[in-house]
């Protein structure tokens, strides 16, 4: 078995050891560095009632803090099932260098976990989403922006 098989294998030990726990659902994640397992996370929505505990960001939240950087640069992600669309987003700011999946997102629809829906509403524009979405004080929120661009010591991402 290849090293590339195990990390996966792992992934998907993760994702069986938090459902049977009660964590959340049946999803793991790891990230690989140099070969080596950085981060480890499953799915914990519904265990800290928090929507965005989804295995592929506990583990970007893990391996960040284990490596002390805020992205992870030659980084590898295997995941138990192919990334939906908010941990696609956090997959992109954290800028690793490749992502393994096993399941499908046809694959999770099929057991109840359908992001058809987020998928269909990235792509309308905002006035005919189903949620509604409005711009607000955006001059104020301009000024901090300004702000952001002039200042000299912050750290680039």
């Amino acid at each position: 078995m290849g090293k590339e098989l195990e990390f996966m294998l792992e992934a998907i030990n993760l994702s069986k050891q938090g459902m049977m726990n009660n964590d959340g659902g049946p999803f793991g994640c790891v990230i690989v560095k140099d070969g080596n397992i950085v981060g480890r996370g499953w799915n914990k929505v519904t265990s800290t009632n928090d929507p965005t505990a989804h295995a592929e960001v506990t583990a970007i939240r893990d391996a960040c803090k284990n490596l002390g950087t805020f992205q992870l640069e030659g980084c590898e992600v295997y995941t138990s099932c192919e990334p939906c669309p908010m941990c696609m987003g956090a997959i992109y700011w954290a800028r690793p260098s490749r992502v393994f999946y096993a399941n499908t997102r046809q694959d999770a629809a099929d057991i109840g976990f359908d992001d058809s829906l987020i998928y269909e509403e990235l792509t309308l524009p905002l006035n005919q989403r189903k949620i509604a979405i409005e711009c607000l004080g955006r001059d104020e929120a301009m000024a901090v922006f300004n702000a952001w661009a002039a200042k000299a010591d912050k750290t680039d991402y």
